[in-house]
């Protein structure tokens, strides 16, 4: 099948594109807006992608919207987690506001909301969790975000999420569970 992607962020085409394999994952034309992230949740964000990317390209679309909450934060940055240190914010910015506020060591958790909308009408929503820890000083170069501090409980060997091979990070990620439960209920 193929699957417009709603998304301009180059990093998660390339993690869905190798997460979901069995499916032509086509980019988001130039000419198509999507809806702000003003939702209170994940899923509604996703959805609003979702149905956007659809209603543009008459194409089967999928969007996500994911992030990190820190239990220490009150489940903050959440779905602000692209835009923490403000709109216009770096990787790198968001990452050092992260560990300013949030102690070493505080639980963590990376969530992914992905939707699928068809042109059936047919809408899925499914939902991705990877847990872990806040890493006292970010590591590693894979990755981008939030992974060179995030410390996956999956993983014991101390490696962050930016320390793993793309298939292992694949394997124990937020995108990853997300990307099976989507394949398994478009299957089913």
């Amino acid at each position: 099948m193929r699957l417009v992607l709603a998304t301009r962020n180059a990093h998660k085409v390339r993690e869905f594109e190798s997460l979901l394999t069995e499916h032509e994952i086509l980019p988001l034309p130039d000419n198509v807006d999507l809806p702000p992230e003003t939702a209170d949740t994940f899923a509604g964000n996703a959805l609003g992608k979702a149905r956007a990317a659809f209603a543009a390209t008459g194409r089967p679309a999928i969007a996500d919207d994911s992030g990190i909450e820190a239990a220490a934060l009150g489940g903050a940055p959440g779905v602000r987690s692209a835009r923490y240190a403000g709109e216009d914010a770096t990787d790198e910015e968001n990452l050092a506001k992260l560990l300013r506020e949030a102690p070493a060591g505080s639980a963590l958790a990376y969530v992914c909301a992905l939707a699928y909308v068809d042109e059936d009408g047919g809408e899925q929503l499914v939902e991705g969790r990877c847990t872990g820890t806040l890493a006292q000083q970010p590591r590693g170069d894979g990755g981008f975000g939030y992974d060179p501090a995030f410390l996956p409980d999956d993983i014991s060997d101390g490696r962050t999420m930016a320390e793993l091979e793309p298939a292992e990070k694949d394997a124990i990620s937020h995108r990853g569970r997300a990307a099976r439960a989507l394949l398994a209920r478009l299957e089913g």
